[in-house]
């Protein structure tokens, strides 16, 4: 595989993972995440914003492993299936993101779940 597939779905992670730690700082973006329902998280979903950037930096560290780019993981294998569950994952991520009362959430937050989906599947497959 070339790494364009798996760079382009670390850097969608990047950019998640920027908007969640924005979303930790405080600044009024909470109508792209969690619901919509707060421009400003309370705590209790800032905590969930801090835990979401430490799983895409662990889903970012198994395409790259999966994609032969770097290796963490103690067998191949294990890079093999936690990519499957990682896509899955992500294409399942979809519908919260559908069933959302933000239209800024709709809008926004469904285009990029498809879109990492889409390359999780692409790299699981590879």
């Amino acid at each position: 595989m070339t790494p364009e597939i798996p760079l382009a779905f670390c850097a969608v992670l990047g950019a998640l993972a920027v908007l969640q730690l924005l979303l930790i700082l405080g600044l009024p973006l909470g109508r792209f995440a969690w619901g919509g329902q707060r421009a400003v998280l309370p705590a209790r979903l800032r905590v969930g914003s801090a835990v979401s950037i430490v799983v895409y930096a662990a889903f970012a560290l198994v395409a790259l492993d999966r994609a032969e780019l770097i290796s963490v993981l103690p067998a191949p294998f294990i890079a093999v299936v936690a990519m499957w569950v990682i896509a899955a994952y992500l294409l399942f991520s979809v519908l919260p993101n559908l069933a959302s009362q933000s239209k800024d959430e709709r809008r926004v937050m469904v285009p990029v779940s498809l879109v990492l989906a889409g390359l999780a599947f692409v790299i699981a497959l590879s």
